[in-house]
């Protein structure tokens, strides 16, 4: 399928082979020459250890980014909802 993945003499950039399109599943997606080549990168440089400690960082930061904007969402919602209670009960009042 795809090639050895090519690395620079310097070691300072990874050749991949790109393609146009972008996959539509995610069966694709894991499939695609770049993903291929990203895995047969680490496989062959032995940074299986250091991909899933990056991987897992940030997998916590966007867990910790989506609990913070569900809890502002609850927090706006709840701010609009005292305020339409507010505003009802100044028209009760009239």
């Amino acid at each position: 399928m795809a090639e050895k993945v090519k690395l620079s003499k310097d070691g300072s950039s990874i050749d991949f082979v790109q393609s146009d399109s972008l996959p539509t599943s995610l069966k694709k997606f894991r499939q695609s020459p770049e993903i291929e080549g990203f895995y047969r990168f680490i496989f062959e440089n032995d940074l299986q250890k250091e991909a899933y400690e990056i991987l897992d960082r940030i997998i916590i930061q966007r867990k910790a980014k989506k609990a913070g904007a569900k809890k502002e969402a609850a927090a706006a919602a709840k701010e609009e909802k005292a305020a339409a209670a507010k505003k009802d009960l100044k028209a009760k009042k009239k």
